[in-house]
């Protein structure tokens, strides 16, 4: 094997996991779309894509194995395999993470959300950009936006916290309702005389939808982490 042939597997890594980037993107997009829109039709689009990503993490993990025992990469280029390895890895949990959004909302109630007023589109809308932004950075090199994807991570990390606490304030509530069911002061109906089972279902949706959003913002970082330690051999933001 030839340096240029060496250089050239280099590049194409790079490449790939860019393609794989651009790939989880579009995916995490349509679950938080097919999940606020409730298409169904979508939902199952991106449930039956979730293989691309897989066969996609698969492929770049082999290269990286090769590139490893093949040609025994050292300082520089060392960190960029294993970066590369690294973020693939968290890109493929943020896929999984889009397939339990379409779960989700195939698994809905129909009923009306549990939290109208709670804007879940910003926030969603936060992860996701904080998710290209990291992908941008290894694509670009560009260490100063790795660290402002770490950076803004505080904010997305406090309005999921804020959601959360609402959460448990409703559940609160519907135990609330519930006692006064037992009470005899209503017939098995939650806040605004929606039954409580399913009005319970759609408050601990809500719960494990704040979770994965949230991830996703924690494997953003992730791969900011490792892009920076593979250009400037810093390990600053890396857990």
């Amino acid at each position: 094997m030839t340096r240029e042939d060496y250089r050239h597997r280099l590049e194409r890594l790079r490449e790939t996991v860019v393609s794989m980037g651009d790939l989880v993107r579009e995916q995490l997009a349509d679950g938080f779309s097919a999940l606020f829109t409730s298409d169904r039709d979508l939902a199952r689009e991106v449930i039956e894509r979730d293989h691309a990503v897989n066969d996609r993490y698969l492929e770049i993990e082999r290269e990286c194995l090769d590139l490893l025992a093949l040609y025994q990469p050292v300082a520089g280029d060392l960190r960029t395999v294993v970066a590369a390895f690294t973020i693939v890895t968290d890109l493929e949990r943020v896929g999984d993470l889009a397939t339990n959004l379409a779960e989700y909302t195939l698994d809905a109630t129909g009923s009306d959300p549990a939290l109208p007023d709670v804007d879940f589109e910003r926030i969603a809308a936060l992860a996701l950009e904080q998710l290209e932004t990291a992908v941008e950075a290894f694509v670009d090199e560009e260490p100063a936006a790795c660290r402002a994807v770490a950076e803004r991570d505080a904010e997305l990390d406090r309005r999921c916290v804020a959601v959360a606490e609402r959460v448990v304030r409703r559940l609160i509530e519907l135990r609330r309702d519930a006692d006064d069911c037992v009470g005899g002061r209503s017939s098995g109906a939650g806040s605004g005389g929606r039954p409580a089972g399913p009005l319970l279902a759609d408050v601990s949706r809500t719960l494990v939808v704040v979770r994965d959003i949230e991830r996703v913002g924690d494997h953003a970082v992730n791969v900011a982490a490792r892009t920076l330690y593979a250009l400037e051999n810093d390990a600053s933001l890396l857990a």
